[in-house]
């Protein structure tokens, strides 16, 4: 007993020396100009420093077209004549800045004329532009200015425009209005909207707006649109933040496993003198889309809704509750009959395209297209439409159709952008030309690359600009073969390398199952010494419906990953399993385990980056992401604290029980309760998924944020954790960011820095900058 008592003395001083003598090293601290040199990485402006990009590309007809571009000297706009493979500027521009100055009483700099792109006209003698909210024409011959003044008025952002330009639909007191932009006369085409059965209703829980939700017929006669059933749905609420009574924001916002949840009646109003409303004959929608968890974009427009060029039939596409079966149907805009088409029922959830639906109907030649994954590969397959039998397939292989830009239905021919048919990096966007038969199938951009394209009308020359991580924007024009008839920028960053602008490290790896490869972007400080170690920094996005990385051509600014990896680390992003863009069992690969958020393909990729890159040093690792990153990253020091260290959480949905429905129906599958399967103890189908369920087990640092009035991902889904954690007796960081939404607003600088130097802190066991401000 003595012995041991002795030796524990002993242990106990030796301890307390080597703490004393540790006390002494100098601790590192960084300064404000060490962090301001680290930001100038991610500053914005440096988008400015990469000269001749095109722009603003504009096709006269289809062999001419007017572009813009920037050097040194500042912007120029251009004229091509593809078939003489000539180019020239197509204007004086020293001219027109003087005539331009004249008219507004201000200084116009020729060198940046105060618009971004213009228009010529057909026999090349007229210029127009808009600058400062003003229509203007200029007469290259007489040298003349004029004014254009349009008779009619402009649209709202809520309003709805017909394609004849002359009708702009909206909602008003939860019926659908149209007004004539003519006359501003308003007419009213609905009557029976009410409170929460309101027609055209732009609200998804998650996202929701003033505008009008709808499809115009393309003779601008009739309009498609719904009356949505939000009539016991739930509420969300959220509160501000001020000095006097908080103001109440309330919504109507399902969640998974409702009893009642988003439901649409689809419509088709008949314009002219006395409108009326068609109810199609059929039962009521789920609010569900095939690319999308709203059925509108940006726009407002109705997605997957198509119409027949006569307005006389609409062809739509019904989702069920789970996303798993898609069923294209036809209504006739008289009469109201709606026909079943076509319709594909799958395990997991069916999506019709990569952010664009790929279906069609082709009224003319009674045929449809429709795009499937049922050999594991998005491709499009003909249809006849009479007999619902398939013709033939279009595309095949193991690569995968992204979006159809073009059917050309009398050439029979099919224009779309697809992924993984060329070597290399399959995240690589490609456009290719094929006929319906599925032959003569042609790479119109066979340059290695990401590509980005803008056609001619009769898609028979084109503009190609593509580019890599590591290899600046180069636009070429092309022919319908893809051949190059001539060059025309190859960007310039050499000002941009002068700012020490450092390259992205593109990579791939092996994923867990140790046979399908992964894809990445790895960021090293410039001061990168393989003798010395560095901490590793994960980005992370899971989606499911998008990745990591984005896109994979060339960016000045890549977020802030070079800017923290100036201060000592090595930042990594990766594009786990479970992302789109590859096969379907790649995108299915944690269906119904949202929790596995692809971290352990993160995990794999870094150990193995680490093993080629030796100043990597995986005992020191921290991991952030916002949205679902910050679900992810949350969940890394949860469930894999032997790994990660450090984790900067923002805004996640820690538990989509308490998000939007569709999201977590769609990706998790319907809220099973576990008393349903004869279980008794009160468990769920979702509660794998859920990170306050393994707070517990939280090891590391943890630094939790959300915006006090996010109305995406509401902040009782970081509320959660944070009660998880405080009862688990565990320590942790908060920043709960005021009157802020899911984006942190004029706070995201503030939110930046406090990362940095949250990773500072504790994986370089460093002091941060002090009163070091983002500007």
């Amino acid at each position: 007993m003595k012995t041991t008592h002795l030796k524990s003395i002993a242990f106990f001083c030796i301890s307390v020396f080597i703490a004393s003598c540790s006390t002494k090293e100098e601790q590192k601290e960084f300064t404000i100009a060490e962090y301001e040199a680290a930001a100038t990485h991610m500053d914005r402006s440096l988008y400015s420093l990469v000269y001749n990009q095109v722009s603003g590309t504009t096709f006269i007809n289809n062999n001419k077209f007017i572009y813009s571009t920037t050097n040194k000297n500042g912007q120029k706009f251009l004229l091509v004549d593809a078939k003489s493979k000539t180019k020239k500027e197509a204007f004086d521009h020293q001219k027109l800045a003087e005539v331009l100055s004249k008219e507004l009483d201000k200084e116009v700099d020729v060198n940046a004329l105060p618009f971004r792109s213009v228009n010529l006209s057909d026999d090349l003698k007229t210029v127009n532009f808009t600058a400062f909210r003003q229509d203007f024409s200029y007469n290259l011959e007489t040298e003349k200015l004029s004014k254009v003044t349009s008779k009619l008025k402009r649209a709202s952002k809520n309003e709805h425009v017909s394609p004849n330009g002359k009708l702009a639909a909206y909602i008003d007191n939860y019926n659908l209005w149209v007004r004539n932009l003519e006359t501003n006369k308003k007419t009213q085409l609905t009557f029976d909207g009410q409170q929460d059965y309101g027609y055209a209703t732009n609200n998804a829980g998650w996202i929701k707006s003033d505008g009008a939700v709808l499809k115009w017929s393309p003779n601008s006669d009739k309009i498609a649109t719904f009356q949505q059933d939000a009539r016991g749905v739930g509420m969300m609420y959220l509160t501000s933040t001020n000095v006097g009574h908080p103001k109440l924001e309330a919504w109507k916002h399902p969640l998974p496993g409702d009893d009642k949840i988003f439901t649409i009646e689809r419509v088709i109003i008949h314009l002219g003198n006395k409108p009326k409303t068609v109810r199609l004959k059929m039962d009521a929608d789920f609010q569900r889309g095939t690319t999308t968890d709203h059925i509108a974009n940006r726009r407002n427009e109705l997605l997957d809704a198509q119409w027949n060029k006569e307005g006389t039939k609409f062809a739509f596409v019904s989702g069920s509750r789970d996303h798993k079966i898609a069923n294209l149907q036809i209504a006739d805009a008289t009469t109201g009959n709606v026909k079943s088409i076509h319709k594909e029922e799958v395990d997991t959830y069916y999506e019709s395209g990569v952010r664009a639906e790929n279906w069609q109907v082709l009224f003319d030649s009674n045929e449809f297209i429709w795009y499937s994954e049922k050999t594991n590969w998005g491709h499009i397959y003909l249809y006849d439409l009479e007999t619902k039998q398939l013709k033939n397939q279009i595309t095949t292989g193991n690569w995968i159709v992204k979006q159809v830009k073009n059917i050309d239905e009398e050439k029979r021919q099919i224009y779309f952008v697809a992924g993984g048919k060329e070597e290399g990096n399959p995240y690589h966007n490609y456009y290719y030309s094929v006929n319906f038969d599925g032959s003569n199938l042609i790479n119109l951009t066979p340059s290695k690359g990401t590509h980005s394209v803008t056609f001619s009308d009769d898609y028979t020359t084109f503009v190609d600009t593509y580019s890599t991580t590591t290899t600046p924007p180069i636009s070429v024009v092309r022919n319908s073969k893809g051949e190059k008839i001539m060059d025309l920028e190859t960007a310039d960053i050499s000002d941009l390398k002068a700012k020490n602008w450092q390259e992205p490290i593109e990579f791939s790896v092996k994923a867990r199952d140790e046979n399908t490869d992964l894809y990445g972007v790895m960021f090293l400080p410039s001061h990168y010494d393989e003798s010395k170690k560095y901490p590793v920094l994960n980005y992370i996005y899971p989606g499911p419906q998008s990745g990591s990385v984005g896109s994979y051509g060339f960016k000045p600014v890549w977020r802030d990953f070079q800017a923290a990896a100036e201060l000592g680390f090595v930042v990594v992003a990766v594009d786990a399993m479970g992302t789109p863009m590859r096969s379907k069992s790649f995108h299915d690969a944690y269906y119904g385990n949202m929790g596995d958020n692809g971290l352990p393909d993160n995990i794999t990729a870094i150990k193995q980056l680490a093993q080629k890159y030796k100043g990597m040093d995986i005992e020191r690792v921290g991991i952030w992401g916002h949205s679902g990153g910050g679900f992810a990253s949350t969940r890394a020091v949860f469930a894999y604290p032997y790994f990660y260290d450090v984790a900067v959480s923002g805004s996640g949905n820690h538990d989509n029980r308490n998000y939007e429905a569709d999201w977590g129906e769609k990706w998790q599958g319907l809220l099973i309760d576990g008393n349903l399967e004869g279980k008794v103890d009160g468990t769920t189908n979702y509660d794998g998924q859920a990170n306050q369920l393994v707070a517990k087990d939280l090891k590391g640092k943890l630094l939790i944020t959300h915006g006090s009035v996010d109305n995406n991902v509401h902040p009782s889904n970081t509320m959660l954790v944070v009660e998880a954690l405080i009862k688990a007796n565990k320590d942790f960081d908060m920043i709960l960011f005021p009157n802020q939404r899911h984006g942190y607003g004029n706070m995201t600088n503030y939110m930046t820095r406090r990362r940095w130097d949250y990773f500072v802190t504790h994986l370089l066991h460093a002091k941060p900058a002090k009163g070091f401000e983002i500007k």
